[in-house]
């Protein structure tokens, strides 16, 4: 036994040490929700620039962060939270303490039928590419259980790329119609994310108070010339969205729980738990 004991690292794992700083966790609870510039956690937060830049450079050299400059103004980066790397640490550091506390995935409930449709809302510049491309995976994912949609500030012809990376997905969005965001401006939805660091700055708002999200994704139509050469791109694009929609629809399914239990219970409507984020 205490050859056993000699041999045991008794440390805390290192993400739980990194992670339990207070002002590192509210800066990882705030990226879990949206992508954040600088400034915006610093207000977030009430802390100095100085000390918010040093928390997030701990977190991005640890790869749980990392940041891209913003379409919108070279001058300005978006963080962006690793969430799948966040989950796998964290089953780790529950096995270190011990076996049975290593967090299991929750069983697939991808299309799930609740009581009240989630409706959501994807923008981009052009509507040719990262909001088709999301509209019609969380479409797929949730088979249909959410009622999405997809616009543009400055509509375009539907990128080809984009058509082949979901048929590759077996999706199929030939022929689906380019929509400007003004279409849907007296329209109510669950959640309005915003996928282009552009059409952020001139989002409406919508009415109902959805709750509003933002994706920092480069356009993948920008990062070559002919078709072939964006198409790695595109594949790219096509990868970071199904992973961000999968933890999206894990947490639409979180929040119609909860509201039905408060339903349930007599107390009314819920006000979406993550506005005002």
């Amino acid at each position: 036994m205490e050859a056993r004991l000699r041999r045991k690292d008794f440390s805390p794992p290192p993400f739980l040490r990194l992670a339990g700083h207070p002002l590192r966790w509210r800066l990882l609870t705030e990226l879990a929700y949206s992508d954040r510039q600088v400034r915006e956690l610093t207000n977030l937060l009430g802390r100095p620039q100085s000390l918010v830049s040093y928390h997030l450079s701990r977190l991005r050299a640890a790869q749980l962060v990392s940041t891209r400059r913003s379409s919108a103004d070279a001058r300005d980066a978006y963080y962006s939270l690793n969430l799948a790397r966040c989950g796998q640490l964290l089953s780790s550091a529950g096995g270190a303490l011990h076996p049975g506390l290593r967090l299991v995935p929750p069983a697939d409930r991808e299309g799930t039928a609740t009581s009240v449709a989630t409706r959501v809302l994807f923008l981009c510049t052009g509507n040719i590419a990262r909001s088709q491309m999301a509209e019609a995976l969380i479409g797929h994912l949730s088979n249909t259980a959410v009622v999405a949609f997809s616009a543009g500030s400055h509509p375009k012809r539907l990128h080809s790329n984009a058509v082949r990376v979901m048929r590759e997905r077996g999706i199929d969005i030939d022929g689906k119609r380019v929509k400007h965001l003004s279409e849907f401006a007296a329209q109510r939805f669950n959640y309005v994310i915003s996928l282009c660091d552009k059409v952020r700055e001139v989002c409406p708002e919508f009415p109902g108070q959805p709750e509003t999200i933002h994706w920092s994704l480069p356009d993948p139509a920008s990062e070559g010339g002919s078709d072939e050469e964006t198409y790695s791109a595109f594949q790219r694009t096509a990868v970071e969205l199904e992973t961000r929609i999968r933890f999206l629809l894990a947490q639409i399914r979180s929040d119609q729980a909860i509201q039905e239990v408060k339903l349930d219970h007599g107390s009314g409507p819920r006000p979406c738990a993550l506005h005002g984020r």
